[in-house]
């Protein structure tokens, strides 16, 4: 049985363009999934999963709301897939919490309905830390399941070989590629050292997603809250020597045009934590 389960009246779609973000493991900073839930906004449901079947309920517990001691309502996790139009895009949202189980089987039924909805491209959001400064623009890495399907200035990387824990996201994107929907991905680099939400990227990643789809996106109180960060950013590095120093090597490496390495970013965020940026303990400023 597939996992999915329609609407009874859907809309009318011509080949729209899927959009996944999920949060978790390559959501670093909210920053994907805040940016779809900007773009989703007057959003229309068009299919739902089953809940039960696809999330851990104690990693992922319902929000309980509580009245004057009485419980009131609980709020699940939910996996959607949404309905919007830009400019004269269809496009299909699908975000919500990682599942836990049954990615193969979630493939087998996304493959399913980006056939039905006559999907042309798929395009993945994530976002993951880096050695990275807040000072500078974030920086966006691309995927891509062929040549030329990346936009504006974001180039595939990093070259070579990379071996990293996969995400169900990147399941998808390579089960849709296999049946043949072009894929591409556009994952924004956070500040390691940034703690909770990080908005400037999600703005980025919009503005990647925007020129890739050939329109300007609203990007709603998104550049507000980058304003508000961007200031706490500033304030906790002129408190601390150490963290101004750190933030100044990253930007040195950035001005050079050359990101640190692996073993570079290793290397620098033990320096960082060894020389007393621990912040009160968190390793971030806030």
């Amino acid at each position: 049985m597939s996992l999915f389960k329609l609407r009874r009246q859907l809309p009318d779609i011509t080949d729209p363009a899927v959009v996944v973000a999920l949060d978790g493991w390559v959501d670093a900073g909210s920053a994907a999934t805040a940016a779809a839930d900007v773009l989703a906004r007057g959003s229309r449901v068009v299919a739902t999963f089953d809940a039960d079947a696809v999330f851990d309920y104690r990693a992922r517990r319902p929000t309980l709301e509580i009245l004057d001691g009485r419980p009131k309502s609980l709020e699940w996790p939910e996996l959607t897939l949404r309905s919007t139009r830009v400019a004269e895009r269809d496009l299909l949202i699908l975000t919500g919490p990682e599942p836990d189980y049954r990615w193969h089987e979630l493939s087998t039924d996304l493959v399913e309905l980006a056939r039905r909805f006559g999907v042309a491209e798929w395009i993945s959001l994530g976002a993951i830390p880096a050695a990275v400064p807040h000072t500078r623009p974030v920086p966006i890495l691309g995927t891509t399941s062929r040549g030329g399907q990346l936009r504006g200035d974001v180039k595939a990387g990093p070259e070579g070989m990379l071996r990293v824990p996969a995400a169900a996201i990147s399941v998808f994107d390579i089960a849709v590629s296999k049946a043949g929907i072009p894929a591409v991905g556009y994952f924004a680099q956070i500040p390691h050292y940034v703690s909770g939400e990080y908005p400037q990227a999600s703005i980025d990643l919009l503005y990647a997603l925007g020129r890739h789809l050939g329109t300007e996106l609203d990007t709603g109180r998104l550049p507000e809250e980058a304003r508000l960060m961007r200031i706490r950013l500033d304030a906790a590095a002129a408190r601390e020597d150490t963290t101004r120093a750190y933030v100044e090597r990253l930007e040195s490496l950035v001005d050079e045009s050359r990101l640190p390495s692996g073993d570079e970013l290793i290397s620098e965020i033990e320096r960082f934590l060894r020389e007393g940026g621990q912040q009160g303990g968190s390793g971030r400023p806030n």
